[in-house]
């Protein structure tokens, strides 16, 4: 075992912990049995999440054993946002979503070995509590002015719609999930995102008050961009780890469109390339960021651990062939639907005028302007020169799903769904 602080320091993966010091104690003297919880209030998890994942996988890497947790019981309730009160989701639906967000972290961790990690579902030891236990044996723990004094608490209450009892009352439940883990585990590590800050010490502070124990918490940094723009969107909004929610072409596309400011943070939080590695890569976006090395790395590496390797190449030769560096005819409906919510994809007619196809491709503005590119050589249907302005495009002509890329000199792309 290595001392795994210093590895989560260089990747800049810790932002706040309750005791440096006596935390380097314990995993020196490790192993030690951590856990990390998931709320299924989506029926999918996103790439902020990722960080979270992956960084428990280092501690278990680092010889730890760690516990992950998907929330049956607090993903009925939900963490409160800023933003206002969230919508109840019926016990059932949240329940599927717990199966589909275990299967999303299952592949990302080991299950063998001395320190094999462990699914927990905190509904397990909520299902059966009745109200007056979790006000007594719990809720005595919890003083109301550190309760009140949270942040998204007291924004909350001074917004004009206030909070629910059912959403301030989360904190506790999260606590009560640590408390339950040290009884069962000896789980003495949370780790979390720097929001849920609040959140881990309440589970270390009832650890401490209910069970005379010493509990630690480590609390990684938001993600931000240095645009200033949300971490974890698209145009077409959040990009969720579920491949029928973003497809993985769409995943290789939002990193390898990551800033050159930002590549060399995100290989450190969400890849496991080595310090040497990175080091490289880092010389190659300030000598040569043209050739973005740094970027296909990046959305090669996670592509991989989220999809597989094969998904990745396969994003690999669509995002070449998309631009006429490789052969179209090879990807498959599933990649090529990625192509289309990112290009932007539109159904047309069987039998469309060529002319007309270009048009509400969006690749050029007009008939005429269509009819121009064609005659000039550069318009192009899956990357063949077209010479034709009076062509048609039928079904005949297009790839898997349907699909024809139509593209106007070398970067101005569309794609037209023939129906």
């Amino acid at each position: 075992m290595t001392n795994i602080l210093d590895e989560l320091a260089w990747r800049g993966l810790i932002s706040q912990t309750t005791d440096d010091a006596a935390l380097r104690k314990a995993l020196d003297e490790g192993p030690v049995t951590l856990y990390c919880g998931f709320d299924p209030t989506a029926p999918s998890l996103h790439v902020g999440n990722l960080m979270q994942i992956l960084t428990v996988r280092r501690f278990q890497d680092a010889g730890h054993k760690p516990l992950l947790l998907v929330g049956g019981a607090t993903g009925l309730i939900g963490d409160p946002r800023m933003s206002g009160e969230r919508t109840l989701n019926p016990v059932d639906v949240v329940h599927v979503w717990v199966e589909r967000i275990r299967s999303q972290i299952e592949p990302l961790m080991s299950f063998e070995g001395d320190n094999a990690a462990r699914m927990v579902n905190n509904y397990d030891w909520t299902k059966d509590m009745d109200a007056i236990a979790f006000l007594r044996d719990v809720g005595q723990y919890f003083r109301m002015g550190t309760m009140l004094a949270k942040e998204t608490v007291a924004r909350r209450l001074n917004s004009d719609e206030g909070i629910s009892y059912t959403e301030f009352s989360y904190q506790v439940l999260q606590a009560m999930d640590y408390a339950e883990l040290f009884r069962r585990y000896g789980c003495t590590l949370q780790t979390g995102g720097s929001d849920q800050w609040g959140n881990l010490l309440g589970g270390a502070e009832l650890i401490r008050k209910s069970e005379g124990g010493q509990a630690h918490a480590l609390a990684t940094p938001l993600v931000t961009k240095t645009d200033g723009t949300k971490f974890g969107k698209s145009e077409g909004g959040a990009i969720w780890l579920d491949a029928e929610m973003t497809s993985p072409y769409s995943m290789y596309q939002f990193w390898l469109g990551s800033a050159d400011g930002d590549v060399i943070q995100y290989l450190k939080y969400f890849t496991f390339l080595t310090q040497d590695q990175i080091a490289e890569l880092q010389v190659k976006v300030a000598e040569e960021p043209f050739r973005r090395e740094a970027q296909k790395a990046l959305a090669f590496e996670v592509t991989s651990l989220i999809h597989g390797a094969d998904a990745a190449e396969a994003a690999v030769e669509a995002s070449q062939a998309i631009f006429g560096r490789g052969e179209l005819a090879g990807l498959d409906k599933r990649t090529l639907d990625g192509c289309a919510v990112e290009i932007g994809g539109v159904d047309v007619e069987d039998g469309i005028p060529l002319v007309d196809a270009l048009v509400a491709a969006g690749v050029v503005d007009s008939k005429s302007a269509a009819r121009r590119a064609i005659n000039e050589g550069g318009a192009y249907v899956n990357n063949e020169k077209a010479t034709d302005p009076d062509a048609v495009v039928s079904r005949a002509d297009t790839l898997a799903g349907g699909w024809a890329v139509v593209r106007r000199g070398k970067k101005t792309l569309g794609m037209i769904r023939v129906l």
